[in-house]
C-alpha cells in the first residue's frame, strides 16, 4: 500500500531519536492487521506514532490517507476536544507508540520542537479535511435560511463538513428517503455517518460536535477574568490573562476568530511573511489559550452585564451566567450595511459580508460583485478571482489608494479576471423572478426563481463614460481612460450588493453577483460593457457607465445597470 505524500508539511516523519523521546511519555505496543486504533466519533483518544507497519485513516470505509513508520496520527480536534472525524485501521502488522492525551499536552509544553511540529501539522490536516469535505453532512436547500445558518456555523468554526444541496444533488432525495425524512423537515445534519439531527440549533450542534460549552454548575465560581468576544482582541486578552495565572473564561455567540476568522488571507500581519488565513490564525490563538488554561465557551451569547456583591455578573441567552472580578468586552466591529431598500430580502441569499470558502462555493464559475474599496474587499477580490468566472468591484471613491494597501492594489492590477468600477454607488436592488413547475409537483421552482430571474441594480455615478466600439471615451474627449485598480464587501467593509446575469451568460444564484460572459448587455445592439473576450487591455481599465449605454430589450434576462447623474 502506497503512503500518502507529505502535503505542505501535514504529515512530517519523526526520526528514531524523536520516536524514542515520544515513547518516554507513552507505551509501545504491537498491533495486528485490521486492528482499529480509534473510531470516527471517539473523544480523548490516544496520540499514536507508528514505529513499524502501516496505518490507514478512513471515512465511511474509504481510505483517505495512509501512513508508515515515523509518522503520527491525529488531527486538530485532538487538541481542542472534538471527536475524531476519521477511523484509523492497521493495514500491516507492526508497532505503535500510544501517548494518552494528558501526557500529549505535557509533551507539547516541554519539547519546543514537538510543540511546533504537531500543532502546525494538525492545522494543515484540518484544512485538508475541510477541502476534502469529510466530517459531518448538512442536507438542505440553498434557499433555506436554516441551511445557510448551519453551513455558516460550521464554516466559521472550521468544522469539516459537506453540504448536500437538495436543489442540485439528485442523490439527496434518495438519501432522505433512506433516512425516512421528508424534504419539509430539512435541513438535517448527519454526524459520524449514522446520527441524524433535524434542523438543530447551533448550541445543540456545538455540544454534539465537541465545541467548548459552558460548564454546568460553574455559576458559583468567581473567575478572575471573563472575556466577551473571541475575536483577535478577545483571544489576545485571554492569552495574556491566562499566562499570568488568571482564571480566564472566553464567551462568544458564534465562533472564534471574529472578523479575522472570516478573512480568506492576511498578508500584512507581523510574523507571517507568507501570509495566513483568518481561520488558521484563530485556531492558533485557541491552541495558545488552551495551553495557558483559558476556557472557551461557544456558542455562548451574552445578553446582560450587572454588578452583584462586589463582582460582575455576565448573563447568557441560555439563562446561565458567569461571575468575575474583571470583564473585558471585545465584541468587535459591526458590518456596514448598504442604505438601499429591501436589502434584508437578499442578505444570506446573495448579499454576504465575508469571502470565505462558503461564499466561494456559492459563486464557483459564476460572476460576483464586490462593493467597497478597503483591504478586506481587496483580499476578497483576489480570493474569489480563483473561484468565480469574473469579479467586478464597485467603489464610491476615485482611487483605490484612498483606503487600500499598496500591495493589494498591485496584485489586483495584475489580476486578469477582476474589473473595477469607480465613482459608483449601489442605489437599488430588484428581483423579478420567473417561477415554473419543478420536479416535485406544481409549485414554483425556487431554484429557477433564483438562477434565472432578473435582478437589476441601480447605480449612481458621478461623471459619465460612454462605451464605444470596445473603447471608453469621456464625454467630449476620446481615448482610453487611465488605468485604475478594483474591490468587494467583506468583513468590516461595505457589504456586497448584487445584480442579475442574463440568459446567455453564466448565470448567478444570488443578488450581489454580476453577470459575465458577453457583458452586462447580454448581447443587445449598441454600446456594450467590456467582457472577458475583449482582452486584458480593456479589462485593466476602470469602468463607468452612462445611463444611455445600457438599455434592456424585452424578452431577455440580463444584468442591468442604471444611472442617476
Amino acid at each position: 500500500m502506497q503512503e500518502t505524500p507529505d502535503l505542505h508539511g501535514s504529515y512530517p516523519r519523526l526520526d528514531r531519536d524523536q520516536v524514542a523521546l515520544v515513547a518516554a511519555y507513552g507505551d509501545r505496543r504491537p498491533v495486528r492487521r485490521g486492528e482499529i486504533l480509534f473510531n470516527e466519533g471517539d473523544r480523548d483518544y490516544d496520540f499514536h506514532v507508528i514505529s513499524q507497519g502501516m496505518v490507514a485513516e478512513q471515512e465511511g470505509g474509504e481510505i483517505v490517507r495512509v501512513h508508515g513508520p515515523g509518522r503520527f496520527l491525529g488531527e486538530l480536534g485532538q487538541l481542542t476536544g472534538q471527536p475524531a472525524f476519521l477511523t484509523a485501521v492497521v493495514q500491516e502488522t507492526g508497532e505503535v507508540v500510544a501517548v494518552p492525551i494528558g501526557r500529549l499536552r505535557e509533551l507539547i509544553a516541554r519539547e519546543a520542537w514537538f510543540g511546533e511540529m504537531v500543532p502546525r501539522a494538525y492545522l494543515i490536516r484540518r484544512s485538508l479535511l475541510i477541502e476534502l469535505g469529510a466530517g459531518l453532512r448538512i442536507v438542505g436547500s440553498r434557499f433555506s435560511p436554516d441551511t445557510r445558518r448551519l453551513r455558516d456555523f460550521a464554516a466559521r468554526n472550521r468544522l469539516p463538513h459537506r453540504w448536500i444541496d437538495l436543489e442540485d444533488d439528485r442523490q439527496a432525495e434518495a438519501l432522505l428517503r433512506e433516512l425516512g425524512i421528508p424534504p419539509v423537515d430539512t435541513p438535517v445534519v448527519i454526524l459520524h455517518g449514522d446520527r441524524v439531527l433535524r434542523n438543530p440549533v447551533n448550541a445543540e450542534l456545538a455540544r454534539l460536535i465537541g465545541l467548548p460549552a459552558p460548564e454546568p454548575g460553574a455559576e458559583e465560581d468567581l473567575h478572575d477574568l471573563v472575556v466577551v468576544g473571541a475575536g483577535p482582541g478577545g483571544l489576545a486578552a485571554a492569552v495574556y490573562g491566562a499566562s499570568e495565572g488568571l482564571d480566564t473564561v472566553v464567551l462568544d455567540a458564534i465562533a472564534t476568530g471574529g472578523q479575522v476568522g472570516a478573512s480568506s488571507r492576511i498578508e500584512n500581519y507581523l510574523g507571517f511573511p507568507n501570509g495566513i488565513s483568518g481561520g488558521e490564525l484563530a485556531e492558533r490563538a485557541v491552541i495558545q489559550c488552551r495551553k495557558f488554561g483559558a476556557r472557551l465557551s461557544i456558542p455562548a451569547e451574552v445578553t446582560c452585564l450587572t454588578s452583584e456583591d462586589g463582582a460582575y455578573v455576565v448573563r447568557r441567552a441560555d439563562g446561565g451566567f458567569a461571575r468575575s472580578r474583571t470583564v473585558v468586552i471585545a465584541t468587535g466591529a459591526r458590518y456596514r450595511r448598504l442604505d438601499v431598500p429591501r436589502l434584508e430580502e437578499f442578505e444570506g441569499s446573495g448579499v454576504h459580508y465575508a469571502a470565505t470558502e462558503l461564499e466561494a462555493l456559492a459563486c464557483r464559475r459564476r460572476p460576483v460583485a464586490i462593493v467597497g474599496g478597503g483591504n478586506s474587499a481587496g483580499q476578497a477580490a483576489l480570493f474569489l478571482a480563483r473561484h468565480a468566472s469574473l469579479v467586478r468591484v464597485f467603489v464610491r471613491g476615485d482611487d483605490l489608494a484612498e483606503n487600500m494597501s499598496r500591495y493589494l492594489i498591485d496584485r489586483i492590477e495584475r489580476e486578469e479576471s477582476v474589473e473595477l468600477f469607480l465613482r459608483t454607488e449601489v442605489r437599488e436592488l430588484n428581483r423579478r423572478p420567473r417561477a415554473r413547475g419543478n420536479r416535485r409537483g406544481g409549485q414554483p421552482d425556487r431554484r429557477a426563481a433564483h438562477l434565472r430571474d432578473e435582478r437589476p441594480v441601480r447605480l449612481h455615478r458621478r461623471g459619465s463614460v460612454r462605451r464605444l466600439a470596445g473603447r471608453q471615451r469621456r464625454a467630449g474627449r476620446e481615448g482610453p481612460r487611465p488605468h485604475r485598480p478594483r474591490r468587494r464587501a467583506a468583513a468590516g467593509d461595505e457589504p456586497a450588493g448584487g445584480v442579475r446575469s442574463r440568459r446567455r451568460a453564466k448565470r448567478v444564484d444570488h443578488a450581489g453577483r454580476l453577470g459575465g460572459g458577453r457583458g452586462l448587455h447580454g448581447g443587445t445592439a449598441g454600446p456594450r460593457a467590456p467582457c472577458r473576450a475583449d482582452g486584458p487591455a480593456l479589462r485593466r481599465r476602470a469602468l463607468s457607465t452612462d445611463s444611455s449605454a445600457i438599455r434592456p430589450r424585452q424578452g431577455r434576462r440580463r444584468a442591468t445597470l442604471m444611472q442617476e447623474r
